[in-house]
């Protein structure tokens, strides 16, 4: 099935951002206090969860040599910790540490704040349709999010805790 004319329109707008303005905002809201692989390890656990070396260096498509070294880094400055698996001893996981989630608190902060100002640039009339808009937006993407997570896929297994 085709998208509708609107349908494009909307994600043309939602997807205007060139890689540049991306890296360019990134730069502004990190102050340059992270590099963009950090900020890869940190986004990682924090979707996922702790995780070992192995499968760190595996999800960011690195060697385990690599990721030591970018996790030893990160380590030294208190944005990640290693700890031992409770279940397996020989395990060693990576966990965001207390400046990992004080850099994400600070991004978020940084962020809010020039979409604040970004706003102030905007009628009343098109914050609340932009308000409507945003609010359909994130009931749609739960809904589908659900969907997706209960989808069977090919080898029989749910989309749940796929990857574990």
């Amino acid at each position: 099935m085709a998208p509708r004319p609107l349908v494009e329109q909307v994600v043309d707008e939602l997807t205007a951002w060139s890689p540049r303005e991306f890296i360019a905002a990134f730069q502004r809201w990190h102050q340059g206090s992270v590099s963009l692989v950090h900020l890869n390890v940190l986004a990682l656990l924090e979707a996922t969860g702790p995780m070992s070396m192995g499968r760190l260096a595996e999800a960011l498509d690195i060697s385990v040599a690599s990721i030591t070294g970018v996790v030893d880094r990160m380590e030294a400055r208190g944005l990640v910790e290693r700890r031992r698996d409770s279940g397996d001893r020989r395990v060693i996981l990576v966990h965001p540490g207390k400046g990992g989630r004080r850099l994400f608190e600070d991004i978020g902060k940084r962020r809010r704040k020039g979409l604040a100002a970004l706003l102030t640039k905007l009628t009343d009339p098109e914050l609340e349709g932009l308000l409507v808009g945003h609010r359909a937006l994130r009931a749609a993407r739960l809904a589908f999010a659900r969907g997706a997570a209960t989808t069977k896929l090919p080898d029989g297994a749910t989309g749940r805790g796929r990857g574990r």
